[in-house]
């Protein structure tokens, strides 16, 4: 059951920019570690940028002063602005909500994201 909303992927050339949005009407953000993952056909998904409730953020080493994950929990919704896009950021991208305390994981749908020219 999907209980995460991905939005704002498509096609983009490389070197150019797309933001991500998750959001949710079912799962309350501000108590949990919001991450985005991505997947290519026959890899595992990878964490790609995280940001804990307190705002303390990380990325995978490939996105680095690239990408940038944010949240407004006001809006319940966590971006990931990409920029410099390349064509090796191509994959499905998925929003995750995580706490500790109770175990509790959800992901969203997944989104495309293709960098090509």
């Amino acid at each position: 059951q999907v209980q995460l909303v991905e939005s704002g992927g498509g096609l983009v050339q490389p070197g150019g920019s797309l933001r991500l949005s998750c959001s949710s009407s079912k799962v309350i953000f501000n108590d949990k570690i919001m991450g985005w993952y991505r997947q290519t056909p026959g890899k595992q998904r990878e964490l790609v940028a995280r940001i804990t409730n307190y705002g303390s953020t990380d990325y995978a080493d490939s996105v680095k002063g690239r990408f940038t994950i944010a949240r407004d929990n006001a809006k319940n919704t966590v971006y990931l602005q990409m920029n410099s896009l390349k064509p090796e950021d191509t994959a499905v991208y998925y929003c995750n909500a995580y706490r500790v305390i109770g175990n509790l994981d959800y992901w969203g749908q997944g989104i495309q994201v293709t960098v090509s020219s």
